[in-house]
């Protein structure tokens, strides 16, 4: 179902994959979602489930993910 996802889409999951690593996507309820319905807009907050780091809520982290959600559904 991959190759159902618009260019945007395929823009926001390589951002994704690059700052987070192949296995992290891989494993994600993200994809999960993707291959499942491309357009589901609860998407949105799973890119946000990935903005922590060391378990802290970073702002940069939530700025990054924020730009990915709006460019997957733009």
């Amino acid at each position: 179902c991959i190759d159902t996802i618009n260019q945007n889409q395929f823009d926001a999951l390589v951002s994704f994959c690059y700052n987070l690593g192949p296995n992290n996507l891989k494993s994600s309820t993200l994809l999960k979602k993707v291959n499942l319905n491309p357009k589901d807009q609860s998407i949105r907050a799973e890119f946000m489930k990935w903005n922590k780091a060391g378990g802290r809520v970073l702002k940069g982290l939530t700025t990054r993910r924020t730009a990915e959600a709006d460019l997957y559904f733009k």
